[in-house]
């Protein structure tokens, strides 16, 4: 079985001419070719007889010239157009302004509008995602957008680490690079943005626990910018087949599925009312240290063991309790 890939293509700069330059002289061999036209046709003064030579050069130059015109194209700012001829590559040309190429390099506006039907029809298909597959947009002759562009995925639904279900979402912001690599090594690289940040979002969200994670372990709520580069660099490590740069990718949604949303709020109020609790008691400890060690030190009052429990348990109770504390007079002693 033959498992050679496709070598990857790779962009290089074609030259063509600038349009100010030829127009004026393409519009002027069409009007001296429509004048030896009607010179070659009305013939000589004396024979009135049309010149056959002429006019036979004159009507094979017509279609030529008309043809010639054909190859203007401008480009604007941060826009690049492919250069193919009969199915070869011949360069990309990235300088904006007018300019004037062969024109018989292939128009892409029949195959871009065939593209952009068949997206549009997915995307009114049943079930279809928004987030996956956006209609690209015609724009003709092979050209391509550099500019940087915005993909916003939609919320997705996946397990995290722990198999805990989330909703996540992410936001992507890429440009093409290579253009020659997003025109013949990918079928449609918009689509193929679309669907590889998907599938990096879903493999991502595996990686990590939504929360709660051990000492020093990464998760997706406490560690965002991490888990955004992480997202950036597997994003730019698949979608480097199609020539494409990933200038950011960040999450813009995290939260926990419907279903197990409540448990984990009473979960996450179980634990908070754990960690306060925790800080009183340790509180509560040191005043009763200290107030031991005030009552040692000044000699205020010299206490046995038995009596410095029952004050220890006193204050405990004074200090951890929620409700307000009624103090009790003892008038009698703690021994029979």
């Amino acid at each position: 079985m033959n498992t050679n890939q496709a070598s990857a293509s790779q962009e290089r700069i074609a030259r063509v001419q600038n349009g100010w330059i030829l127009l004026p002289v393409l519009i002027g061999l069409l009007f001296a070719d429509i004048a030896l036209l009607i010179y070659s046709v009305k013939g000589g003064d004396q024979t009135d007889q049309p010149y056959t030579a002429l006019l036979i050069l004159s009507i094979v130059f017509l279609p030529i010239s008309f043809t010639l015109l054909t190859g203007f194209f401008t480009l604007q700012p941060n826009e690049a157009r492919v250069l193919v001829l009969f199915g070869d590559y011949k360069g990309t040309v990235r300088t904006s302004g007018f300019h004037w190429g062969n024109p018989f390099y292939t128009n892409g506006a029949r195959q871009m509008a065939a593209m952009a039907q068949a997206a549009e029809a997915h995307a009114k298909a049943p079930g279809a995602r928004a987030g996956t597959a956006a209609a690209p947009k015609t724009m003709g002759r092979n050209k391509i957008s550099l500019r940087a562009r915005t993909l916003n995925g939609e919320r997705l639904k996946v397990n995290d680490k722990r198999g805990n279900p989330i909703e996540i979402a992410a936001v992507v912001v890429w440009r093409v690079e290579d253009t020659a690599q997003a025109s013949f090594d990918v079928d449609s690289y918009e689509n193929y943005v679309g669907t590889q940040s998907e599938s990096a979002l879903r493999h991502l969200a595996s990686l990590y626990a939504y929360d709660y994670g051990e000492e020093h372990e990464i998760t997706l709520r406490s560690n965002v910018t991490e888990v955004s580069q992480a997202l950036r660099a597997e994003l730019q490590e698949r979608l480097a087949k199609a020539g494409v740069v990933v200038d950011e990718a960040r999450l813009t949604h995290l939260a926990y599925a419907p279903e197990i949303a409540q448990a984990m709020l009473r979960r996450q109020q179980a634990e908070a009312v754990i960690a306060a609790r925790q800080k009183i008691v340790q509180g509560a400890v040191s005043m009763v240290d200290m107030a031991l060690k005030e009552l040692a030190e000044k000699h205020v009052v010299t206490l046995d063991d038995e009596r410095k429990a029952a004050m220890v348990s006193n204050l405990m109770v004074v200090l951890c309790g929620e409700s307000e504390v009624h103090p009790v007079i003892n008038a009698g002693t703690l021994y029979n």
